[in-house]
C-alpha cells in the first residue's frame, strides 16, 4: 500500500478506496486514518503542542490543515488559547468562546513520519476491522455455520468462517472425531465475545442444540414443526 508521504491527492482518495473495499469496512473509517496520520506527522513538524486538524475530502482529495486556538479571557495554555484583546487583531469580532483557525502550508514526510503514519492507518484498519466482525456475528449465536478446518492447535479446532475465524475448543468436539486442514464442517455458533485481541467466536459440534438444528436443516418435517426434536444423544 501506497503511504501518505508519497501519496498525491488521487492516490490518497485511491488508498482509501481500495483499503475500504478489501477489508469491507466505510471508507469514512479509511478517511478518518489518513486524517489521523498526516496530524499527527504535522505536529511533529509544528510542534506537538499544538492543536492541529487536518481535513481529507472524500471525493477530491484535497487536503486542508490549519492549527486551532481559542479565544479565552485568561490564557493559561498559549499554545492553544489566545486572549481576546489579541484575538481581536487577528480575528475582528472575535469574543470569548471563539476558536480561530490559522492555515497551515502541507507537509513534507520524512521516513519516520511515513511509518508512523503508516502504523496508524493498519492499527485504525485493524480496529474497524474486527469491529465489523464483532457486529456481523454478535447476534448469531445458536446458528449452525459451515466452514473450513484452517488449523488445529493444542487440541482445538480453529475454522476459517470466510469474513472471521471460529474456535472449537477440544471439550466442544465430537470424541474421536479427527478433523483435518481443509476439511469442511458444520457447527454451532455456541458465544461470540468481544476482546482486546479481536472478537472471539466459539463454535461446538458437540453441543445437544447442534444436532437438534442439524436435523431440521436435513428434515424437512422438523424444520417445519411437523415432527419436534426431544432429545439428540450421542454415543
Amino acid at each position: 500500500m501506497a503511504t501518505v508521504a508519497t501519496a498525491n491527492r488521487a492516490e490518497l482518495i485511491a488508498i482509501a478506496n481500495s483499503v475500504a473495499s478489501e477489508k469491507m469496512i466505510d471508507k469514512s473509517i479509511v478517511i478518518e486514518a489518513l486524517e489521523e496520520a498526516i496530524q499527527r506527522a504535522a505536529k511533529t513538524r509544528y510542534g506537538i503542542e499544538n492543536d492541529i486538524r487536518a481535513k481529507l475530502d472524500p471525493t477530491t482529495g484535497d487536503l486542508r490543515l490549519w492549527r486551532v486556538v481559542e479565544v479565552v479571557e485568561a490564557v493559561d495554555d498559549y499554545f492553544k488559547q489566545v486572549d481576546v484583546n489579541q484575538a481581536q487583531k487577528l480575528q475582528p469580532g472575535a469574543v470569548v468562546g471563539d476558536y480561530i483557525v490559522d492555515p497551515l502550508p502541507p507537509i513534507e514526510f520524512g521516513r519516520i513520519q511515513a511509518q508512523a503514519s503508516k502504523q496508524i492507518i493498519f492499527q485504525k484498519v485493524r480496529d474497524a476491522e474486527r469491529e465489523r466482525q464483532y457486529e456481523e456475528f454478535k447476534d448469531r449465536q445458536g446458528e449452525i455455520i459451515t466452514g473450513v478446518v484452517k488449523r488445529v492447535e493444542f487440541g482445538h479446532v480453529v475454522v476459517d468462517l470466510g469474513r472471521a475465524e471460529g474456535v472449537i475448543r477440544r471439550d466442544a468436539q465430537i470424541p474421536r472425531e479427527v478433523v483435518r486442514v481443509n476439511d469442511r464442517i458444520r457447527s454451532l455458533i455456541l458465544n461470540v465475545r468481544r476482546e482486546n485481541r479481536g472478537p472471539q467466536i466459539f463454535l461446538s459440534r458437540a453441543h445437544p442444540d447442534f444436532m437438534k438444528k442439524l436435523f431440521a436443516q436435513e428434515v424437512p418435517e422438523i424444520y417445519h414443526g411437523i415432527i419436534t426434536t426431544q432429545a439428540a444423544p450421542r454415543d
